[in-house]
């Protein structure tokens, strides 16, 4: 017995680990495109384009999340902040499902671990979830709580001395703190928010002239960092839960939980079961897709495994979130409404790929224990390639090559530590930030030559981007 649950353990292992390995390509491409779209796609605020409840804002809404890819907790911070700001509640609400449904890195997993059936279900069903949650809340909005929420959300944070921050929109931290010139104070949620704000502000230059700098690369290096943060727990979570779900989880349980067969009450019943599981699974973000090939392992409908992919956004330790937030009356409303519309989009993506003819055939395709997960294939190649620039961000970042400094680049706007190559003009010492600064700036040096190459304490935040 002692021996059985030993080999149990090992194979629960290797199974978790072996997904982790399969798409460890998948998430790390996923964030550093994240992490380049994030820090090179400007964004306006959006609380004044999300103020109003129309068709426009809320597409404005769901492109917005789809940018702002975050785990499940940083998705409900930051639609907090788009809430307290005066967004409308559909907004705010299809912001966080763009931004946990609709996003490059879960895509990309879905695709390795599910197949191109699930992704096409994510994406389509994602819009489609988005749409079918702004008919209900339409239809069943009570605005004179939300109201009054929102006023208290403002209150509690005026008491309070709550700040949030210029970067992300989360609540700021009293150790990260700086003021600006015009004596405003900036908290910030942490150091990755705080040097990514000290970045923005100090440069001047556009994305193809800071990629050909280290501060180009560093904010970047400084954003995939920040990306992992929130979400490395829930990944290696998910992955080892789903192994062991699906060594020692028996078969009569998935059986006894989902119904089987061909009608529309036992797809409608996989669907209410995928979400009710994904509520009390207290895995959230990425973590969920593992899980999901678990559950598709046992059997379980197309509905029903794509339902619990959406529903990231109701499990109970983000429910608890919302209720710190906002109370139970609206956590309970919020609940009710995403738990009907990730069942009923479930029941709908099966539905229509049934008539489509591209149900995946669970049958035809390999068990996990099955599977032999390492081996020299185009994932070894891959993974291999993704470790290697995700080494080359975080040591770009560790190093602080091209981070703030007290020299500002004349030519793009970005400072420098002054260990950077170095140019004299009239007597004073410019210092740049690459190769190709300093040459524009020598043949025309008259251009770009000012008065202060240094940057002045109350000079570090002049372009304010918030």
């Amino acid at each position: 017995m002692e021996a059985t649950l030993v080999e149990g353990v090992l194979e629960s292992l290797r199974i978790g680990v072996g997904f982790l390995w399969t798409g460890a390509w998948a998430i790390i491409m996923g964030l550093i495109i994240t992490s380049l779209v994030q820090v090179y796609v400007s964004k306006e605020r959006m609380a004044a384009v999300l103020g109003e409840g129309t068709l426009a804002g809320l597409a404005k809404a769901t492109a917005f999340g789809a940018a702002s890819s975050g785990c499940s907790f940083g998705a409900v911070a930051i639609g907090k902040g788009l809430f307290k700001k005066g967004a409308h509640v559909v907004n705010f609400l299809a912001f966080m499902f763009a931004s946990t449904n609709l996003i490059v890195e879960l895509g990309l997993m879905i695709l390795i671990l599910l197949g191109w059936e699930f992704l096409l279900a994510e994406l389509l069903g994602g819009v489609v979830l988005i749409a079918v949650m702004a008919v209900i809340v339409h239809l069943t909005l009570p605005e004179a709580l939300f109201d009054e929420v929102r006023q208290t959300l403002e209150e509690r944070d005026r008491e309070s001395g709550t700040t949030e921050d210029p970067t992300c929109g989360m609540e700021g931290n009293d150790e990260y703190t700086i003021a600006t010139d015009g004596g405003e104070t900036l908290k910030f949620c942490s150091e990755g928010c705080l040097e990514t704000y000290r970045q923005q502000t100090s440069s001047r230059g556009g994305w193809r002239e800071e990629l050909r700098s280290w501060g180009g690369w560093y904010k970047v290096g400084n954003q995939y960092r920040k990306e992992w943060s929130m979400i490395w727990t829930d990944v290696v979570a998910g992955f080892l839960i789903s192994g062991f779900v699906i060594v020692f989880v028996p078969q009569w349980v998935w059986n006894a939980l989902f119904l089987e067969g061909d009608s529309l009450l036992v797809t409608a019943e996989n669907a209410i079961m995928g979400v009710a599981i994904a509520v009390i699974s207290f895995v959230g973000s990425m973590g969920n897709v593992p899980f999901a090939v678990a559950l598709w392992g046992g059997g379980i409908s197309f509905a029903g495994v794509i339902a619990f992919v959406y529903a990231d956004l109701i499990t109970i330790p983000v429910l608890n979130i919302y209720r710190k937030y906002y109370g139970w009356k609206v956590m309970l409303y919020i609940l009710g409404v995403f738990f009907v519309t990730m069942a009923f989009t479930g029941f709908l993506m099966e539905l229509l790929f049934d008539a489509l003819g591209i149900v995946p055939n669970l049958a035809g395709g390999e068990t996990a224990t099955d599977q032999t997960y390492f081996e020299l294939d185009y994932t070894f190649y891959l993974n291999l390639i993704a470790f290697a620039l995700s080494g080359f961000l975080l040591y770009v970042y560790r190093r602080g090559l091209g981070a703030p400094g007290p020299y500002r680049d004349p030519v793009c706007g970005m400072r420098t530590d002054g260990s950077e190559p170095a140019a004299t003009h009239e007597g004073t010492t410019y210092y740049f930030c690459s190769e190709t600064c300093k040459e524009t700036f020598e043949a025309e040096p008259g251009t770009y030559a000012t008065e202060r190459p240094m940057v002045h304490a109350d000079d570090s935040h002049d372009h304010d981007h918030h």
